[in-house]
């Protein structure tokens, strides 16, 4: 049988189902998107909030894509989510019948039905995630059927909010972007506002669109891989005893960071005393310094090490003691202590880190190192060199680890050029392509220079560092030694003999 509804009387197994109750809640959230990203992580938040009797209310849903919404009608817009991954060090494996929608609306068909939401005094919070291009300006007409940008639909239901409510400044909206840009929600408002200006709108419009909404940064992070395996998804099929079209998988850890100091934004967004993974703070660049540093800036720094050593995924890495001990002292070692401070609490620091390690360790997500080395360079300066830079500040030392991992990028960007023009690599007899917009420039490199000539060459140059790594003292030296090793002994062996240095403690 499908999952609908009529069925969830006769569902066994070990899922959460919703109550009767839950599905006459009324409708709270407007939600600009579909994604696994929203399914999994605000629509997780709000459904496991209405299980506990604290937010009660519902979402409607704005599908802008190309066609409608058949397979959330076939289903009642019901839909499984299934919790699998690692928290504690302890394996979790939980399923979820969510029951947050109540309506999926396509803006193509249904533009009339979605502006009519407007006129709802129970509709309090906009939710959206319509990819990092959503939030860009252009030229809208926000009385078209429907406006075409995100920020003109978003700007058209506000101003028929407006017109209906007479302008009632009780009647703002919680506006909070997912969008995964920095300040998502003061840029979803600075285009909201010159979209006004610019559709000619009054001013007492624009006045109230300023004061009475809030806009609110906020930061996600939740890996939704979307659908299980094939065989994964028949056996909990199996065991729950219902066929789910839209069944997707989320991995265990779970960050909403919304951005507010306002108490009647806090009471709106009552579904945050659900789940600690949802936080509502002042100021969320602390999060945002946390998973750019610990998680994105371990990534980077291991991903070349891994793909030379051998290793396919990241989950295949932390089944490897060495290459989990690198991973883990990296972490505990040198990012910590590097970015720790009246800020970033050491505590704070440590308790993201491990969470880390356990969602490195997750095994049903299969995150492969190749694909981190996209742009490997760009992350390199972003995410490690300001780490690099505090380590050596604080400690007037070389940080080894980090200085492998360094090692092990240049390694990784020795390349040939194909017939094709593309640059790839070799270890162990197989090749991987390299993604990188500097690959020409470091495939010049390798071809004209010694490795000691081109590690000053390279850490030198502030074009691409945006600062002189050879002013770091003894760091050049560092990884000018350790690329010395890795190209006489391999990566793998240099990785165990790193981890028995007693400059390196696991």
């Amino acid at each position: 049988m499908k999952l609908s509804q009529k069925i969830l009387t006769q569902v066994r197994g070990n899922v959460h189902v919703p109550a009767q109750a839950h599905l006459q809640l009324p409708e709270k959230v407007l939600q600009f998107g579909t994604g696994v990203l929203l399914r999994g992580l605000p629509d997780y938040f709000i459904d496991k909030a209405n299980k506990a009797g604290l937010f009660n209310g519902r979402v409607v849903v704005v599908k802008s894509t190309g066609g409608g919404a058949a397979d959330f009608d076939g289903q009642d817009n019901l839909y499984t989510l299934c919790i699998r991954g690692v928290a504690g060090g302890e394996q979790v494996t939980e399923n979820w019948i969510n029951a947050a929608i109540s309506r999926v609306l396509s803006a193509g068909e249904h533009w009339q039905q979605i502006l009519a939401c407007a006129h709802s005094a129970a509709m309090e919070v906009v939710i959206s995630n319509t990819t990092e291009v959503g939030i860009t300006l252009s030229d809208d007409d926000i009385f078209a059927a429907p406006p075409a940008s995100f920020p003109g639909k978003l700007l058209a239901f506000l101003y028929e909010r407006f017109r209906h409510f007479k302008g009632d400044a009780e009647k703002g909206m919680v506006i909070i972007p997912a969008e995964l840009i920095p300040d998502n929600g003061t840029k979803l408002k600075e285009i909201v506002l010159e979209l006004a200006t610019r559709n000619k709108l009054e001013a007492a419009f624009i006045t109230w669109l300023n004061t009475a909404n809030h806009f609110c940064n906020s930061l996600v992070d939740r890996i939704v891989p979307g659908r299980l395996p094939a065989e994964e998804q028949a056996n909990v099929e199996k065991e729950l005893g219902y066929t789910d079209g839209l069944m997707i998988m989320a991995e265990a850890y779970r960050l909403w960071a919304i951005e507010t100091d306002s108490e009647k934004v806090k009471a709106v967004l009552s579904f945050n005393e659900a789940d600690e993974g949802v936080v509502i703070v002042p100021d969320i660049n602390l999060f945002r310094e946390l998973k750019l540093r610990l998680l994105n800036g371990s990534h980077t720094l291991s991903c070349g090490l891994a793909v030379l050593a051998g290793f396919d995924t990241v989950k295949d890495a932390m089944d490897d003691p060495e290459m989990e001990g690198y991973i883990r002292a990296l972490l505990r070692q040198e990012l910590v202590p590097a970015i720790t401070d009246l800020y970033i609490r050491e505590e704070t620091a440590m308790t993201f880190a491990e969470a880390v390690l356990d969602r490195f360790r997750n095994p049903y997500i299969a995150h492969r190192w190749l694909a981190i080395t996209m742009q490997y360079t760009s992350k390199m300066k972003m995410r490690d060199v300001p780490v690099l830079l505090k380590h050596y500040q604080r400690t007037q030392e070389v940080p080894r680890l980090i200085a492998l991992g360094f090692a092990a990028h240049l390694l990784f960007m020795r390349s040939r050029k194909d017939t094709s023009g593309q640059y790839t690599g070799e270890v162990n007899g197989q090749t991987y392509l390299i993604q990188d917009d500097f690959a020409a420039w470091y495939h010049d490199k390798w071809q004209r220079l010694e490795p000691a000539v081109l590690v000053k060459e390279v850490l030198g140059d502030t074009a691409v560092w945006g600062t002189d790594l050879t002013a770091v003292k003894g760091f050049a030296h560092t990884v000018t030694v350790l690329l010395g090793d890795m190209l006489r002994e391999g990566a793998r062996a240099m990785l165990s003999g790193s981890l028995r240095d007693s400059s390196m403690p696991l």
